[in-house]
């Protein structure tokens, strides 16, 4: 469940970046999804830690 946001913007990124600016775009984008992701990751840990 953690690594979830990993899963969805790193594909998504890379996907849009392909789209806008080929293959220099998809490493881009694929870059800052797994970035997001990572940084999506860690806070959506940090609440589940909270809640209990």
């Amino acid at each position: 469940m953690g690594c979830l946001p990993v899963l969805l913007l790193f594909p998504l990124g890379f996907g849009l970046g392909y789209l806008v600016g080929g293959d220099v775009g998809g490493i881009w984008g694929g870059g800052i999804g797994l970035t997001l992701g990572l940084a999506l990751m860690i806070l959506l840990v940090r609440a589940m830690r909270r809640r209990r």
